[in-house]
Parts: C-alpha cells; structure tokens; sequence
C-alpha cells in the first residue's frame, strides 16, 4: 500500500513540475537523479542567521500550508534527513545583481529547500513557484494528503519588468474588502505587483473622503438594477438607491497593508474630469450645467458612441475645469488620498472626457481666451496640469490614460496607455514613463470566447491574442516602459466569481508577458501549463475560463454560399459537428476542411474532444446568427 501511495504522488509531482507560470528565466532537473523532497509534517522551515526579513517571510510561509492537520515548525535543522527536512530561507549577504530586488533562486534536494534572494520581495516569489512545484490538490485547503512531492531543482528567476499590473474596477460592481484581498492573493501567486484600484466612476463612488461626506453618503449608491449594463431602466422619482458600497479609510489602510505584505502596491484611480457623475450627484454644483436633479448611474444609457470612437454625452459627467471650487474639491479629495496609499502614483483618468458641455459654458468659454487656449483638449491640458501641481504637492506621481497626451502632456505625468500602443509610444518619445495596457491585448472584460456562451459585450480578446502582448515596441528606448497590466472593466461582471472566469487564464499571459524573457514565449508550452493551473483553480473551487477548449467559428460568403470555418486556439484538439439538429460527438462528423451551411432553419453545433473525450463547452448557433458573422 506504501508504495502504491508513494508511485501516485510521485505520478503527481512528475506532472506538477515545470508548470510554473509565469515561466521562470531557467529551470533545471538533475541529470543523474530523479529525487524527491516529501513535503510532510516533519518539515520545518528556517532562516539563515535568523535574519528578520527572511524569518517573515518564513512564517508567512509556514501559516500558508497546513500539512495533514498542522501547521509547519520553525526551527534550526543542523543535519537534514528524511526524518527531519527544513525549507530554508536566506537573504543573501552579498546581493547578486543577476537577482535585482524581486529575483530569486530556489533548489530542491531530497531533504532541503533552499530559497535565497536579495530581498524579501525574492523570498516572497520563490514561494509562489515553490508552491506551483507541489501537486493541485494543496490549493484545497479541505484537503489533507499529509505528503505534498516535489521534484529535484534549481530556478534561477526574476522579473522582466517593475510594473507587472491587474486593474479592478469597483465602480461599476462594489467588491467587498474579503473579495479584493482575494483578489489581491491570486495576483501575488503569478507574481503580479501592482493593483491599480480604480475607485470611483459614474457608477459609485468607493472610497471615504472624511471633509466630503456627500461622496459616500450619494455616491456610493445607486438604485438596484439588473440586466445588461447600458440597457438599463433610469431611477424613478423618489426610488431608494439601495446598491452599493464603499471602503471607509480604516479598511483602505487594512487593504493596503495586506497587499503590502504580498509584495503588491496599490495605485489608487479618482477618475477626473469625466466619468465623475457619482461625485456630480454628490455635489452638483461642480458641473457646468449645476443640474440639481442628478443620481449615480445605474448602467442605463448615457452616451450616444459612433463608429469612429467619438461619442456624445446625454447626461453630463464631466467637472467644470473654470469653476476653482473643483481644484478646491480636488485637492481635498487629493490630501487624504495621498495619505492613505504609500505608493508613488495616484492615477486621475482622464479618459472619454467629454468636452461639450465646456463648449457650450461661458465660464469655460471665459477661461479659454484669457488663457490663449486653442480648443478644449488645450482646455483639458490645463486642467490636467493644475491637477498634476495638486498631486504634486501631495508628495505623488500623476499617472494617467493616454487622453492626457491631449493638447499637451503634464511636465512630469506618467501615461498608461490604453487606445493602443499608440499613446504609449507618443509619451515614451517625449521621456516620459508608461504602462502599457492596450485593449488590443489587455482588456480582461472583452469576450473570451464565442458569443452565443458568454455575457455579450462589444469586443473579443481570446487568451492567445493575449499571450502576443508585448510591452515594448521596437521604435521606443525601453527604459520610459514601466511594464504592463490587464483592465478587468465591470459593467457586465455581477459578481466575484465572474470577475475571476473573466480574469483568468487571460492574467497567466500578461504575467508571462511581463516576468518571463521575451525569448521563453511558447504558445504550445503554454496551453500545457495553463491547463495544469486549470486544475488549480478547481481544487481550490475557484472559477476560471476554459474557452481555450472550444471551437473558433468563423464565417464568410462564397459566392451565394454560406461557409463555415472551425479552428480551435489549443492544438491537438479534433472538432465535430452537425447540422440536422442532432447533438453532436465523436461519432458526428469530423471537421477537415470548410464547409457549406445549407439554406433553411438550419443550426450548426460543434463540439471538441481529445483522446476520445468531450472537452470544450458545446456551441450551438442558428443560421440566422450566423449569417450576421459575415464580415461585410
């Protein structure tokens, strides 16, 4: 029975090993041996020369994992044996400039587990490969196998870049303080660094501001609405806001001091001058139009977008850039801002300003000619600028969308740029630091897969779109390039476990994108070890997307016929399908080559399988529907 045990958890290791995403810089096995560490209730951890940060980050360690029914010991470990095994972590005394400050080297040996780095930030991330290296089931809290094998290694790792970044948008959906820190555990795991918090929107206000009380007492609640966001019904006239939340300041610093100890930082967004409808139902007086009859949007229709990217606003949500009452309002927001997130940054938006309502105000009108403004994105420059001097003055960094290059770019702003590459690339010319997050490989809230199953939104970006995200364009000095990170917009996310099927496996490829060298990129290696995590997020009962199973469809006309074409992302998948409403399987027919969609109330369905089995989620889609896949 022993050795049945010891032959299945050794099966388990052997698959476990060399899935660590993201891909370390170098990964190696012992040529003359094929050794185990038995990570058992005999293990102890240790820190050399009981250094205090590696003791940290020891006991960190050790409160993580409960093997069998207990928690591991600290203790010295003279002479490891199979009796008594010590994970062991050290700083080292002489930093190895190979590491940097988030660098490590972890290696494995049948009786120790040696992690040394010059920083606690490096003994932190050679914990998360350590714990990639143990089996899927130690992500089950509930389960207790007693024994957790590894095999033999040495790593040799650290980061590509210093912003490697997953934005949350809590405005449009509230998530509890217990969700984000969550959140915030996932990210650490994959080596993210920094959780761009974007805050307040038009459709909440989150955060306490203690000498602005209306921000929260209104803006941070809406009436309750459901269905799709942008489709909604409006407020009715005297209906309880009843939905919502905010974090008051004493959670913020409880969120920011549990990041801080994951080795994330947290960059705080206030969005201004637009998107800023909760903060104008809260004090309208700072609009132009000074409408006192305003709520915070509940996800109804207020814009009208056109094909071009332009859009007109319905319902004014933008601050009056003339009225010095905003930069009063501003650098209060800003002071206590400021005070509760230790990090450099603050980040203001600045996006999708819409400038009409400052064409039609005399105050702006007034403003621009006494300040020789051409335009109102010259406008908006100036209100930028006077918002950098108040950040400024907080002792922070102003970071903000690409629309802030606009009629000129603040003297010392950081741009993150998310129409593209484009902005980024305009602000790295000019010496200026970015992050990149373009929705062409970074917006998490697009579609991952075939419309007919997942929430409909506007765009796709499917997981190997993603995986081709690089942060550095050729034309660019890529010392202005900070790194990267994914946007998880909320308007079609209701709930937390929405919020990871949408983040992940799309957030395994920005962090490869981010950590691992440009030369480790292997789609195929890839898939292997994402469908590995796979099996993580399942036995810690954590949602993810698996649309990397499922069939692509695409559509064109061929002559009068209608054709169709199957794929899939993930190689050595095979594809059958029907189209006489039978439901298909292997025994359907095998998909080789494009076919014609017969005329009639005809549904195609498709299925993938591999090695015999069922594996991507069953697709089925009516004639009708497809047609309108035919790109004009």
């Amino acid at each position: 029975m022993r050795k049945t045990l010891l032959f299945l958890l050794t099966s388990f290791s052997v698959f476990a090993q060399n899935q660590i995403i993201p891909a370390p810089v170098n990964y190696e096995m012992p040529k003359s041996s094929f050794g185990t560490f038995m990570l058992d209730a005999r293990t102890s951890v240790d820190a050399t020369d009981d250094n205090p940060d590696a003791k940290r980050i020891a006991e960190f360690f050790a409160n993580t994992f409960i093997i069998g029914s207990q928690k591991m010991v600290f203790k010295k470990v003279t002479t490891p044996s199979f009796q008594d095994k010590a994970i062991i972590f050290t700083i080292n005394k002489t930093p190895d400039a190979q590491l940097g400050n988030e660098g490590y080297t972890l290696e494995v040996n049948e009786f120790t587990i040696k992690i040394n780095a010059n920083k606690p930030a490096g003994l932190f991330y050679g914990i998360q490969t350590l714990r990639q290296l143990m089996p899927a089931q130690a992500e089950n809290k509930d389960f207790q196998m007693g024994l957790y094998p590894i095999m033999n290694c040495k790593i040799t790792d650290y980061p590509r870049f210093g912003w490697r970044g997953l934005m949350l948008d809590v405005s449009r959906h509230f998530f509890t303080k217990e969700e984000v820190k969550s959140y915030i555990d996932l990210m650490a795991r994959y080596k993210f660094n920094v959780l761009h918090w974007h805050l307040t929107d038009d459709n909440g206000w989150r955060i306490e501001i203690k000498s602005l009380p209306k921000l929260t007492e209104i803006g941070a609640w809406r009436v309750q609405r459901f269905g799709h966001f942008g489709n909604r019904e409006n407020p009715k006239e005297g209906e309880p806001a009843t939905y919502g939340g905010f974090y008051t300041q004493d959670e913020i610093k409880e969120v920011v001091k549990y990041a801080a100890e994951r080795n994330v930082t947290i960059v705080p967004e206030i969005d201004v001058p637009g998107h800023s409808m909760a903060a104008l139902a809260a004090y309208p007086e700072l609009s132009t139009k000074k409408d006192l009859k305003r709520y915070v949007n509940p996800g109804t229709r207020f814009a009208d977008w056109k094909d071009d990217g332009t859009f007109k606003m319905l319902i004014e949500n933008t601050l009056n850039p003339s009225d010095e009452k905003v930069y009063e309002f501003l650098d209060k927001v800003f002071t206590e801002v400021a005070a509760l997130f230790p990090n450099k940054y603050i980040h203001i938006g600045g996006d999708e300003a819409y400038h009409g309502y400052w064409e039609e105000d005399a105050g702006c009108k007034a403003l621009m000619q006494k300040n020789n403004l051409k335009n109102t994105h010259e406008l908006q420059s100036y209100f930028v600028k006077r918002v950098e001097k108040i950040v400024n003055k907080k002792g922070k960094t102003l970071l903000g969308w690409d629309e802030i290059l606009e009629g000129g770019l603040a003297p010392n702003a950081a741009v993150m740029s998310w129409r593209g590459m484009k902005g980024g690339i305009e602000a790295a010319k000019q010496k200026h630091d970015v992050v990149m997050s373009p929705t062409t490989f970074a917006y998490l809230d697009y579609m991952q897969g075939d419309p007919s199953v997942e929430v409909p939104i506007y765009s796709s970006l499917s997981l190997k779109k993603t995986y081709q995200f690089e942060a550095v364009p050729d034309s660019v000095d890529a010392k202005y390039i900070l790194g990267g990170q994914g946007n998880l917009w909320t308007e079609q996310i209701q709930n937390y476990r929405q919020a990871l099927y949408m983040t992940y496996p799309r957030a395994f490829a920005i962090a490869e994108s981010v950590w691992s060298p440009k030369e480790k990129k292997d789609w195929d290696n890839f898939t292997s070890r994402t469908e590995s995590h796979f099996m993580r997020f399942d036995a810690a009962n954590l949602k993810v997307s698996k649309a990397l199973f499922d069939a692509i469809i695409k559509m064109k006309m061929d002559g009068e016929k209608l054709m169709c074409e199957l794929s899939t992302e993930m190689n050595g998948l095979e594809i059958y399908y029907t189209i006489d409403e039978s439901i298909p399987d292997k025994f359907s027919t095998k998909y080789t080559e494009p076919f014609e969609i017969p005329k009639g109330d005809v549904i195609l369905k498709v299925v993938t399988y591999r090695n015999g089995q069922p594996l991507g989620r069953s697709l089925q889609i009516k004639r009708s529907d497809l047609e309108r896949r035919v790109k004009k």
